[in-house]
């Protein structure tokens, strides 16, 4: 799919001064002070690319700059990817939002809820109802991921190695393994940032009767040119391969203010990256490297209802559906999660199919516009997309975890100040 050709800020009622001080700013809070090895960010408004920085490097060892073809690891940004591919199947009527899970994966079927105990001796109740397939694509399913080290279950989650950000295992051995670990809490009843969208890739997998990265390379990267986006970089493209980094002295996910320090450790030399080879395990939660570019041309499909360059992926409709708020009973985010870790904190902000979605800016305390809705992925990489602004943004650099620091607040503040003529 052709990229868009750079255009003048002030075409699409923006302005390329405030856009400058966007980067002027990640340089000295960010790169300068030692915090990020260096970032890339794209902001495409009114059907023009309005601005396309690089900054700092890709790799901090070798001095190898970040460019504007440099392979970023997108982990939870391949969420909304996978939901997306799960919808094509749901609107051919092969499979619906309110089925059981246990339909498609049987050996669920005596699944329970957390009481007490640790594993490998639960203490576990029936759920109140089946889990469905929406809460997978909601997070409302009851799964975790182990990270969060808020609770036995995410101990267990550790122990077996589910969802870890070094993948371990398949994707079959995975779902066997979650068949002997409880819920964390009755699906519905909170949401819980957790492993459910890589259960979306093993259902695609059954549904559509092909392995789930064949699926959407044929339907999603092939037709759409996204040429560098794949579970893992070939050995072409290895050069490309940014490092990535952790904010925590130990190399982890984990981060406490305290540990703050102005340097990086490295948590993925891109030499030796296990991204350089096909992985076990198909991530359709957080497996896939992507550039910028490549995640744009997804993103400028959606922003047109769907379809880009007459490529259709999912209808108009569809989109609604999936950008809608499905939380329970209306809620946002703070007031349904249990989760510890999440890419969207904030009020205001509910949870679509595969997306957040900001239903009040005013309880944000950030600009914005209703509908709006975006993702990111553990490495600090995001996008959101405004549908009322006719505006994308994404922003790619490679630092675990997203959580340390109030990056994406700010690049909403800074972006929006930048539009000069709003739609609304």
């Amino acid at each position: 799919m052709l990229a868009p050709s750079l255009a003048s800020p002030e075409s699409a009622g923006m302005s390329a001064h405030a856009l400058d001080r966007i980067e002027a700013h990640l340089k000295q809070r960010y790169i300068d002070a030692g915090r990020f090895p260096g970032t890339q960010l794209l902001v495409y408004r009114r059907g023009k690319l309005v601005h396309a920085a690089v900054q700092g490097y890709a790799d901090l060892e070798r001095k190898v700059p970040v460019k504007d073809d440099t392979i970023f690891r997108i982990y939870s940004m391949t969420k909304p990817i996978t939901s997306v591919a799960f919808m094509m199947l749901f609107e051919e009527g092969r499979i619906a939002l309110d089925e059981p899970v246990v339909k498609y994966i049987p050996e669920w079927k005596d699944l329970g809820v957390f009481v007490a105990g640790t594993a490998p001796s639960f203490l576990t109740r029936p759920p109140s109802r089946p889990m469905l397939i929406v809460d997978l694509l909601r997070h409302t399913s009851g799964l975790t991921y182990g990270f969060q080290q808020r609770s036995n279950i995410d101990a267990a989650y550790r122990a077996a190695k589910i969802g870890e950000v070094e993948k371990a295992g398949t994707l079959g051995s995975m779902i066997e393994a979650l068949a002997s670990i409880p819920l964390e809490f009755s699906p519905g009843e909170a949401w819980n940032y957790s492993v459910a969208t890589d259960v979306i890739g093993n259902l695609i997998e059954k549904i559509a009767d092909k392995p789930f990265e064949q699926f959407l390379r044929e339907r999603i990267f092939d037709p759409l040119g996204m040429n560098d986006t794949d579970f893992h970089v070939p050995a072409g493209k290895a050069h490309r391969l940014a490092a990535c980094y952790s904010a925590d002295p130990q190399g982890g996910m984990t981060f406490h203010a305290g540990q703050r320090r102005n340097g990086l450790t490295l948590q993925d030399d891109p030499a030796t990256s296990s991204f350089l080879s096909p992985p076990s395990l198909i991530s359709g939660g957080g497996g896939l490297c992507s550039t910028a570019s490549d995640y744009l041309t997804f993103c400028r499909a959606l922003l047109n209802g769907g379809e880009l360059g007459g490529v259709r992926l999912i209808g108009p409709k569809t989109l609604a559906l999936m950008t809608s708020n499905h939380l329970p009973n209306g809620l946002d985010l703070p007031a349904m999660s249990r989760s510890l870790f999440s890419e969207a904190t904030y009020n205001g902000i509910g949870f679509g199919l595969g997306f957040s979605v900001t239903l009040d800016p005013a309880k944000t305390l950030i600009p914005g516009s209703p509908g709006e809705y975006s993702w990111g992925g553990a490495a600090t990489t995001s996008f959101w997309i405004d549908p009322a602004e006719d505006l994308i943004a994404i922003f790619m650099t490679q630092v675990l975890p997203s959580s340390a620091y109030p990056l994406r607040r700010e690049l909403r503040t800074m972006v929006y100040a930048a539009i000069t003529d709003s739609n609304l």
